[in-house]
């Protein structure tokens, strides 16, 4: 891809879980993801209402959400679940919104939280945060768009 067609503007991480939603986003230049931050669920509608306040207030052109597929790469009930929400949030924003697979990203991100010697209690605050941080740095190393 050429510099005149590479894609501008901040992306936004999702790894939508029924607890709660881990966001990320990404520098305009979508080079880096960085943490941002853990939206505790309140419903569908609550939920996308304060995901739609931070594409605003970020001016984020993209949302990416994670989509937990099963080991072997089928659509489970939890990633049934997720693509529901990711259609629900389709309708509300203006900006495109992709999945991709992110199978093992918690697992990925439990691992690194465990070798930094961070507690139990705080991993468990952070986990769906780096989730979405894997989530969204893997999207822009694919130079998605």
């Amino acid at each position: 891809m050429s510099p005149l067609h590479t894609p501008r503007g901040r992306v936004l991480g999702l790894d939508v879980g029924d607890r709660r939603i881990g966001v990320a986003l990404s520098d305009a230049l979508r080079i880096s993801a960085q943490r941002l931050t853990l939206i505790e669920r309140q419903g569908t509608t609550r939920d996308i209402d304060t995901i739609a306040a931070l594409v605003g207030e970020h001016a984020v052109v993209e949302v990416v959400v994670g989509l937990p597929l099963t080991l072997r790469g089928d659509v489970g009930e939890q990633a049934e679940r997720v693509l529901g929400f990711v259609e629900a949030l389709q309708q509300r924003l203006s900006c495109p919104v992709h999945v991709l697979d992110e199978r093992l990203t918690t697992l990925q991100g439990e691992r690194l939280l465990i070798a930094m010697d961070t507690s139990r209690r705080k991993r468990k605050g952070l986990i769906d945060q780096i989730a979405a941080q894997l989530i969204l740095q893997s999207y822009l190393d694919a130079g998605a768009s």
